[in-house]
């Protein structure tokens, strides 16, 4: 299988608000970029569906690491929540519903069509592709102002 290396952002102004999403796939000396937006969302919906875009943008199976400086995302797929989540009826542990069901429910079916290695990276920080993905992201979320 291929290796594929993806980063992702999502951002909004406001929660909920406009927002955006950016992603960046690289495949050996191949670079992609992908983003897009909604007048009206939240900060996550934007991180769930910048990943969600760009693992449906692999044409096949692929060995995925996955840099996200979303925690929800990745500690939601890392510790096994979402899987949990889903399997109890999208009710969370603390038996109030899952948020966003319709988006974990299409990531899960991603994740199991690909091996995706998933790594947090800090924000704002000094990542260039993250930072880059946040570009993306905020540039998207300002067309719906």
């Amino acid at each position: 299988m291929k290796t594929v290396t993806i980063y992702t952002d999502g951002a909004c102004s406001g929660n909920p608000g406009p927002g955006g999403w950016g992603a960046i796939l690289q495949y050996g000396e191949f670079k992609k970029e992908l983003s897009g937006g909604e007048a009206h969302t939240t900060n996550n919906r934007m991180e769930l569906t910048g990943v969600i875009t760009a693992l449906e943008a692999l044409k096949e199976p692929c060995v995925v690491e996955l840099y996200s400086d979303s925690k929800y995302v990745i500690d939601a797929l890392q510790k096994g929540w979402a899987k949990s989540w889903k399997a109890r009826g999208w009710v969370k542990g603390d038996k109030k519903p899952a948020l966003n069901p319709d988006l974990w429910d299409r990531l899960l079916g991603l994740c199991e069509r690909h091996t995706v290695h998933l790594h947090w990276v800090k924000g704002h920080a000094d990542n260039p592709f993250n930072n880059r993905c946040d570009e993306l992201a905020v540039a998207e979320s300002r067309k719906y102002r």
